[in-house]
């Protein structure tokens, strides 16, 4: 097997070929990966074609697919919209998560290595429309209040930059998926003052980039942090809106889109 796709609505990605290991991600629905090792035969070593993070994954969570598929699969210009969707599989459904990939989707009908889907729930198209205040604010309202979850990227459980990537995913832009990662893309915006919404704050701790969050506005701001939240931002970092207590210190402002 050199190339995957993932067939289950969320597949944990672990740090080491274990279940007990750490869960650093999550690959949704339609993800394609290619398969750099294999442990037993249980386990396999792969990397996601999308943003080229690597981990491990079980192999009952993916399916085989030709080097030509996985590579249309990682562009596939359609992901679905809503917070829980369903899919059709041998008139099985399947409850897949906003923003899971539509591989090869027509409308109504996608395939899977020959096996065919049905969907025909509301899809969003990630090409063609530049992100503006009002698709931005959009797109990530449904997640206000989701659980925070290391490695997490559905609307049950989600970390920092997994939000965040997932999101600007259904806009059509393509981030990567760290936070440390993401803060090297993009254009700096060199003052508070200057920023808008869709603007990504990076913040730090001993020079070592831990938190992303989205500017809704250049002092309010959206993350992950216990949960999906707003809060109040400044020059200095994340004013918790709560309790009034800092919690973040900013590093950087970018613009990724």
């Amino acid at each position: 097997m050199d190339y995957a796709i993932i067939k289950v609505p969320a597949a944990p990605v672990r740090r080491k070929a274990r279940h007990q290991g750490e869960m650093t991600n999550q690959l949704l629905f339609g993800d394609t990966v290619k398969v750099l090792k294999k442990k037993g035969d249980k386990w396999l070593k792969v990397r996601n074609l999308s943003d080229g993070y690597e981990g491990w994954v079980t192999r009952t969570h993916v399916a085989e697919v030709p080097e030509k598929e996985a590579k249309a699969g990682s562009v596939a210009p359609f992901v679905t919209g809503e917070l829980i969707n369903t899919i059709t599989i041998n008139q099985v459904p399947v409850h897949i998560p906003i923003g899971a990939t539509l591989p090869a989707w027509d409308g109504a009908r996608g395939k899977i290595n020959g096996l065919v889907y049905q969907f025909d729930g509301k899809a969003v198209k990630r090409y063609g429309a530049t992100p503006d205040a009002s698709l931005i604010k959009s797109t990530v309202a449904p997640w206000l209040n989701a659980p925070y979850m290391w490695g997490g990227k559905t609307i049950f459980g989600v970390d920092c930059s997994g939000f965040v990537q997932l999101n600007f995913k259904m806009m059509g832009v393509d981030l990567s998926r760290d936070a440390w990662q993401q803060a090297q893309e993009g254009k700096i915006v060199d003052k508070i003052k200057d920023a808008v919404c869709g603007d990504l704050a990076f913040f730090d701790d001993h020079d070592e980039i831990v938190h992303v969050g989205l500017l809704l506005s250049n002092d309010t701001i959206m993350h992950a942090s216990g949960k999906v939240r707003i809060d109040q931002i400044d020059k200095k970092g994340i004013i918790n809106t709560d309790t009034g207590k800092r919690t973040h210190s900013l590093r950087v402002i970018k613009r990724s889109w």
